[in-house]
């Protein structure tokens, strides 16, 4: 089979500068719509970025995490007409420190797909009930970055106190919802191997339902500027504020200690911090407020711009299913310190400096040794990049996606 498809790419929520989810929607969507199929993008709020020719189809979400203001939410949920039960339970879920976008979505996504003529629905990581009944009349595919457990397990883990563990277990309560569905889909595709041994574990999936296709990179636009000078001991992170599973902490006790060496040293964090949250009273309590710029909102080339000031890259994760940091500091051929856990070695082979996770030593020792030798590592970098286009490029990642598509549409039929 080689026929052109039509295509429904369904994500719960896409935001375009907030995690991984826009990114994959935007590059996988472009990928499949330049190989020829007509693609549709269903899409809770904060909605993705696409290219021009690709139809955002909006699911109606209440987008109660636009805000944490009780009064906002409350008239968010007002100021919706014609409430389905969706909406109150969206509302009412929330308003009990629950996440029930998933679920929701599901629900909406399948009246959206109950009277459409696509080939084959993929879902992004909602793994909602929805998912099973569109199953059922459509081939689908579901994509499983990485389960959910393991953000789970180390929320758990650095919470303080028996109240934030009960709020962490009431955020999480999708999960059994994500086991159970998992366990009854037919196709899953994951970007690891990391990743598919642990849903074969954590949600009982048998491993013969799972494909591994790794993400890509967009290495035309994350890119070295050669024209940019470096900073004087700068260095570079990518953190969600406040998301323990990021490592930052580890990160941040390493530069309290290093700019006794190096006064002039820079953090640069792309993210965006929580005001008055963990990270921002650790920076305080380590006195490092100097040492430390947090850029947010940034364009894919003011990325790579940033890149091109710093010295080093970090990825302190203590997991990642994927890990598009690594290889966006990889494509720009920066030296990368990263932690030795989860996916991250399969994206990084020999090309970084591969340290133990949740050892701020390690990243202190790591970051000396590349300031010492800068050109060894630069040399490593540059043979990293090739690395990332040789394996990583968007348009071959694409390609193992229609195998996949094709054979899943002709198994459906059977």
């Amino acid at each position: 089979m080689n026929q052109k498809l039509n295509i429904a790419i369904c994500s719960y929520r896409s935001a375009t500068f907030g995690g991984g989810q826009g990114i994959f929607v935007f590059e996988l969507s472009k990928a499949l719509n330049h190989l020829g199929h007509h693609v549709d993008v269903i899409s809770g709020p904060p909605y993705p970025k696409l290219e021009n020719n690709i139809q955002l189809i909006k699911s109606p979400g209440l987008d109660l995490f636009s805000t944490f203001n009780f009064k906002e939410r409350l008239k968010i949920f007002l100021g919706k007409k014609n409430k389905s039960s969706d909406d109150w339970y969206e509302f009412i879920s929330a308003l009990f420190g629950g996440f029930p976008e998933l679920k929701t979505f599901g629900n909406r996504a399948k009246t959206l797909l109950d009277e459409s003529s696509y080939d084959i629905v993929i879902d992004n990581q909602s793994l909602s009930y929805g998912m099973i009944n569109i199953q059922k009349n459509l081939p689908l595919i579901e994509i499983i970055h990485h389960p959910i457990t393991k953000d789970y397990q180390y929320d758990i883990q650095f919470s303080k106190g028996v109240i934030q563990k009960i709020s962490k277990w009431r955020w999480f309560s999708f999960l059994k919802m994500q086991k159970k569905v998992s366990q009854n889909l037919k196709v899953i595709s994951t970007p690891s191997h990391n990743s598919k041994n642990d849903i074969a574990k954590d949600f009982g999936v048998l491993e013969k339902n799972i494909s591994v296709i790794p993400n890509g990179i967009d290495h035309a636009s994350f890119t070295p500027i050669l024209d940019i000078r470096r900073v004087p001991a700068q260095i570079i992170t990518t953190a969600s504020a406040d998301v323990p599973l990021k490592g930052l902490d580890f990160t941040l006790y390493a530069v309290a200690r290093l700019k006794e060496d190096f006064p002039q040293l820079k953090l640069v964090i792309i993210g965006a911090s929580r005001p008055g949250g963990h990270t921002e009273r650790l920076i305080k309590r380590l006195q490092i407020d100097q040492n430390i710029l947090y850029r947010s909102n940034l364009t894919r080339h003011e990325i790579a711009v940033e890149y091109a000031k710093s010295n080093v890259a970090i990825v302190s994760s203590l997991y990642e299913g994927f890990g598009f940091p690594a290889g966006e500091a990889m494509s720009c051929a920066i030296p990368l310190i990263a932690t030795d856990v989860a996916s991250i070695p399969e994206i990084t082979q020999s090309y970084a400096e591969l340290i133990p996770a949740k050892n701020s030593n390690a990243i202190e020792l790591a970051i000396r040794k590349i300031f010492a030798s800068p050109e060894t590592y630069q040399l490593r970098a540059e043979a990293g990049r090739t690395h990332i286009i040789q394996n990583f490029d968007w348009q071959k990642i694409a390609k193992l996606y229609e195998d996949l598509i094709y054979k899943t549409i002709d198994e459906f039929q059977c």
